[in-house]
């Protein structure tokens, strides 16, 4: 194990690989792990298929300290998308970690030959790993996943010539095998001893990673570099690299930051800082809000829900980003942070423009802040896309009322790809307010969609079809929530009669 001198090294990225700690201090910084472990460590098991996170060929397994109780947390990456000092600290896990100590096939590698999940075998090594990542995620002795499960871990990994049913399979036969669990309690150990105290500040290739472990000092970071560029979960940022080939100079990690980690439940909202992932933020926002579990079941896959985060999607501001809809219904607030402290703005008022945001050159997303629901709130949130799973929308619309009986007194409705950025529809709001939650005035809100927004065509939709099914949301809407024979979901959405 390293010992106390070794920790206080803030030069070299320390990761744990197959039970040994990997120092690396010559890798320039925006170089991805999957060409690292590729052309750096021969481990030629991780493909690259698309290089920006959609086809889970390079899918390995991050595995790091969760909390101040240190327990081991695991989670499925895509390795295009992880820069190489992100991994400082971490523990990682590939298709050739999981050779077991006598030779043998791990159950998850067993299950897919038994099962016959893999022709070509380009694709295998990220199912093997999404699978892996399941398979380690249950706790002994508990109620095995279901299909269900299984099939959410492997949304990120397609296959173009094996078929899904029996790589499905497989992730049902892995757990009637000889078991082979994760020694975890020696992996904590490991990580506690590469554990940072303080700010990585790894330079590499004339290039500087600053990863601050303190609110306080990504303020003075973010004050002396104001062009360095900030980076989150990396789930858009790495494709500037891969995609653009851009120079991203000096980059300010804000991963470590432990305020920018925390979820905090106070009495009337829910504070989602602005690094927690997309993942554990679904999971915050859909306790009080169940209505939002299927948006976070096809918020694109898990392994990028369990890098990208929150407050990346939020303030990337892109017009299809799926979060913010819903945000901008529930009347969540963006907080900012600077030398100068704190301001809140509500979340529309963040966009000024396409790409476009109200966010001075020292200014960075400390957080969001969604309020708790009111017992007269009547809210959905939907995705209109080519693929249910893992595909940028076409529309997204979120909806809600708040309701003193039967008469609509407040109403927010915001949609995603309608504008150059995530927009309210003020006039069919002005529409509703004020007035009886019936067919006719849900149909009259509907129609003035067409003066509050004016869509593009594009690849993914044309124009008119946009609008459509903006409209056709909003009565939708009205069907699941009228005060007279509501409709279940499974007499309005095919998926869910399914």
């Amino acid at each position: 194990m390293p010992d106390h001198g070794e920790r206080s090294s803030n030069g070299t990225i320390r990761f744990v690989l197959d039970g040994k700690v990997v120092h690396v201090d010559d890798v320039e910084p925006t170089k991805s792990v999957l060409n690292f472990l590729r052309e750096n460590l021969r481990r030629t098991g991780t493909k690259e298929g698309c290089a920006e996170g959609d086809c889970g060929a390079c899918t390995v397994v991050v595995a790091d300290l969760d909390g101040d109780d240190g327990e081991v947390r695991t989670r499925t990456v895509n390795a295009c998308l992880q820069f190489v000092p992100v991994l400082d600290g971490k523990a990682l896990f590939t298709v050739e970690s999981l050779r077991q100590p006598d030779g043998r096939l791990h159950p998850a590698q067993e299950a897919m030959v038994a099962c016959h999940g893999s022709q070509c075998g380009f694709c295998t090594p990220g199912f093997v790993m999404s699978l892996w990542g399941l398979y380690v995620d249950h706790a002994p002795g508990a109620e095995l996943p279901d299909d269900k499960a299984v099939r959410t871990a492997l949304t990120g990994n397609l296959c173009r010539c094996t078929g899904y049913k029996p790589i499905i399979e497989a992730g049902r036969r892995m757990f009637e095998l000889p078991a082979a669990p994760l020694d975890r309690e020696a992996l904590r150990l490991q990580l506690l001893g590469i554990r940072r105290d303080e700010t990585l500040v790894y330079t590499a290739a004339g290039r500087r990673f600053f990863a601050p472990r303190a609110l306080a000092e990504l303020v003075a970071l973010r004050a002396e570099h104001p062009q360095a560029t900030l980076l989150a979960g990396n789930t858009d940022v790495g494709l500037w690299v891969n995609k653009q080939l851009r120079d991203l100079g000096d980059i300010l990690y804000t991963g470590e930051v432990a305020e920018l980690k925390a979820i905090s439940h106070y009495v009337h909202a829910v504070r989602i800082g602005a690094a927690v992932t997309l993942e554990d933020a679904f999971a915050a926002l859909a306790h009080p809000y169940p209505e939002l579990a299927e948006m976070w079941e096809r918020f694109a896959s898990p392994p990028i829900r369990n890098a990208g985060t929150l407050g990346g999607n939020v303030a990337n501001g892109s017009p299809i980003g799926d979060s913010m809809p819903a945000l901008i219904a529930l009347g969540a607030t963006v907080v900012l942070c600077s030398p100068r402290g704190q301001r809140g703005l509500a979340l529309e008022e963040f966009y000024l423009g396409y790409q476009k945001k109200a966010l001075l050159p020292d200014e960075f997303v400390e957080a969001v802040e969604v309020p708790l629901p009111a017992t007269a709130l009547r809210f959905r949130t939907y995705k209109i896309a080519k693929r249910y799973d893992s595909d940028i929308s076409a529309v997204c619309a979120a909806f809600a009322l708040w309701m003193h009986g039967d008469t609509i007194v407040k109403c927010r409705i915001a949609f995603g790809g309608m504008a150059p950025i995530p927009k309210r529809a003020a006039q069919a709001e002005a529409a509703l307010t004020g007035q009886a939650w019936t067919e006719s005035a849900a149909q009259a809100a509907g129609a003035l969609l067409a003066k509050d927004f004016a869509p593009l065509t594009d690849l993914r939709a044309t124009a008119g079809y946009r609008l459509g099914v903006a409209q056709n949301l909003l009565q939708r809407f009205y069907l699941e929530t009228r005060t007279v024979d509501a409709l279940p979901a499974a007499q309005v959405s095919v998926f869910a009669a399914a």
